[in-house]
């Protein structure tokens, strides 16, 4: 879960994000019948009319969208609106087939977002963070441009309208992040509230897109568009950090524009200048009415909340003992957190289970840049391997060899161990021998530990080299010193 990337702050650093999250547990489009699932398709197959902007068509709302959206309303302590409404935003973009997209909008004449006035808590530095919420909104998502290479590289773009109508909740925070490395928590505690709703599957392959205001000193806010990744919104970020300090210590300006980040590069590229509110002309979608929320709509989706990842990592301390981090670190993700609880099930030691995950399981992913959902490992797998582990079968540092072979390739750990022959020598002739060999091959050693007992930990440390780690450490230890002793008595 850690980052290597620098942290870059302070200089009066201010951003904010855009969160777009699909909800991909729909099963239709927000306006039309459309399979709302447009992965794995052929392009432009899952379109009708309605999606396609046609002349002639008529929207008509998602009911469901909006019981998942008064949940993450809820879940992000919104104050929920009793009446919003659905607004044209007219701009041309070749995603875009109406030329408009139709979303939510807060005007003059009294016109509310779906929600409101929100916060989601941060732990930073140890210290709870309030990031403000200031609006959540309902809207459409555009088609999908195609690249070949990276959008500044590309030869030509091809446009995919299957995505075109997917129903969207856009969460907009305040400027209250500092840094990117605010940013990036901020990304990934969302992402696992809505997974804990089951409002998506946050995967992000597109399902949470990010966009970011940021300015530096008091200067003009830079938009940096659609980010995909967690990491890309801190390494953004960053860049964008040190190219607008670079142009301040210049005495050049920072321009109020729109960029987005080439990931390929790792920079951000200018894509246009910023436009305002007024640019978009809005008004008011003719099409559709304005949607009334009553309080017994509002209590009902509440009882259908499931519980958020600030309760269950509550629960994971006081239920299973964990410390505040590790509960923390296992309930960052739906997934994990059920994973974690699936181990438990099978093995009753939850401190090991959880220590397993978040060094072993957790690492291999982050190296391998996997999500647990890509995994063939089964929690029974990884309560089997502890299984081994308790009954001395295997060592420790054996055990992390058959788990990585495990997480590579699904195979069950008792197998891998067969295979490789991998299981503990505690025979205590066949240590022995294995001892005696060590002495002889370092004389030198010997004669060191003999006068420093601590140096024993060096032959010890030989055995297991000789053993491939297969050595018992206790019987291995003891048998060390005991020769120690014979050594030094003559």
């Amino acid at each position: 879960m850690q980052t290597s990337i620098s942290d870059k702050t302070g200089d009066g650093v201010k951003i904010g994000l855009e969160c777009h999250v699909q909800l991909t547990k729909l099963k239709t489009k927000l306006f039309c019948g459309c399979s709302a699932d447009y992965r794995d398709r052929e392009p432009n197959t899952s379109v009708c009319p309605v999606c396609l902007g046609l002349p002639g068509t008529l929207p008509v709302p998602n009911r469901k969208a909006f019981d998942f959206a008064m949940m993450i309303s809820k879940a992000l302590n919104c104050d929920i609106a009793r009446l919003s409404s659905f607004y044209r935003k007219n701009y041309t973009y070749v995603d875009l087939p109406k030329n408009y997209q139709i979303s939510q909008y807060e005007a003059a004449d009294g016109s509310r977002t779906l929600a409101r006035n929100g916060y989601l808590t941060l732990k930073v530095n140890g210290e709870n963070k309030r990031v403000g919420i200031w609006r959540i909104q309902l809207e459409e998502d555009p088609g999908r441009n195609v690249f070949k290479g990276s959008i500044t590289t590309s030869p030509e773009t091809l446009v995919d309208y299957n995505r075109s109508g997917v129903a969207l909740c856009e969460i907009v925070t305040a400027p209250d992040i500092n840094s990117p490395r605010e940013a990036r928590l901020f990304a990934q505690k969302l992402r696992s509230i809505v997974e804990h709703l089951g409002v998506t599957d946050g995967g992000l392959q597109g399902s949470m897109r990010f966009d970011a205001n940021i300015s530096v000193g008091g200067g003009k806010s830079v938009e940096i568009k659609n980010i995909t990744s967690f990491k890309a919104v801190q390494k953004a970020l960053s860049f964008e950090i040190s190219r607008q300090k670079s142009l301040r210590n210049r005495g050049a300006q920072v321009n109020r524009e729109t960029r987005h980040y080439d990931e390929l590069r790792k920079i951000t590229v200018s894509l246009r200048t910023k436009e305002t509110e007024e640019d978009y002309r809005y008004f008011r979608d003719p099409d559709l009415m304005p949607i009334r929320i009553g309080e017994d709509a509002i209590d009902a989706i509440a009882g259908e909340m499931q519980e958020l990842p600030d309760a269950r990592a509550e629960r994971f301390a006081t239920q299973y003992g964990l410390p505040e981090y590790d509960s923390g670190v296992l309930t960052s993700s739906k997934v994990l957190a059920d994973f974690f609880e699936e181990c438990v099930e099978l093995h009753e030691n939850p401190k090991k289970v959880a220590n397993w995950l978040m060094t072993e399981l957790l690492g291999y992913l982050n190296e391998k840049g996997l999500e647990i959902e890509d995994l063939k490992t089964t929690p029974g797998h990884i309560a089997a391997l502890l299984k081994l582990i308790d009954d001395k079968t295997i060592s420790g540092k054996i055990a992390k060899r058959v788990m990585r072979e495990m997480l590579e390739t699904g195979a069950r750990p008792d197998e891998i161990v067969r295979a490789r022959g991998l299981t503990k020598i505690a025979d205590r002739e066949e240590l022995a021998g294995v001892v005696e060999s060590v002495f002889e091959e370092f004389p030198d050693s010997v004669s060191d530990a003999v006068k420093d007992p601590k140096a024993a930990n060096y032959l010890v440390g030989q055995v297991m080299r000789k053993t491939m780690g297969r050595a018992d450490p206790e019987k291995t230890n003891k048998l060390v010193r005991e020769r120690l002793e014979q050594v030094g008595a003559r």
